[in-house]
């Protein structure tokens, strides 16, 4: 990682979403200041990106408008924005408290595997069973 620094991609809490921002210009921002990807292009990019995720009904709201399953979907595209992204998701069930287990989680990394290079799930060794057999 530490000679892969310009690829972390981290989703987490710590790492907000901007909340004056609609979510589409939350996830193409890394498109458009990392690789001057024009707006409108960056714009069909990312409302692309959440159609695939069933989720492009949401490209025009803005944070405080999201259930928290919404949030943590536009965290991780926004992470898997960065050129070869290594993802690093940090306590997911901080994001999504309420969920039983991590089907949705791997899910949706399913859907957008093709846009990261890895990704890494850190969580508390009590948190394990919500996991499965990862």
């Amino acid at each position: 990682m530490a000679k892969n620094y310009h690829r972390a991609a981290p989703v987490s809490l710590d790492v907000p979403l901007i909340s004056n921002q609609e979510i589409w210009m939350n996830i193409a921002l890394i498109k458009q200041y990392h690789e001057n990807m024009p707006r409108i292009q960056a714009e069909k990019f990312v409302l692309n990106a959440l159609q695939r995720l069933d989720l492009a009904h949401i490209a025009y709201k803005r944070n405080p408008a999201l259930t928290d399953e919404e949030r943590f979907v536009v965290l991780l595209l926004r992470a898997a924005m960065v050129k070869d992204a290594l993802i690093i998701i940090d306590r997911p069930f901080k994001i999504i408290p309420h969920l039983k287990n991590s089907n949705s989680i791997l899910q949706a990394l399913k859907k957008i595997d093709d846009f990261y290079t890895t990704c890494h799930i850190y969580d508390y060794k009590w948190m394990e069973e919500k996991y499965g057999a990862l």
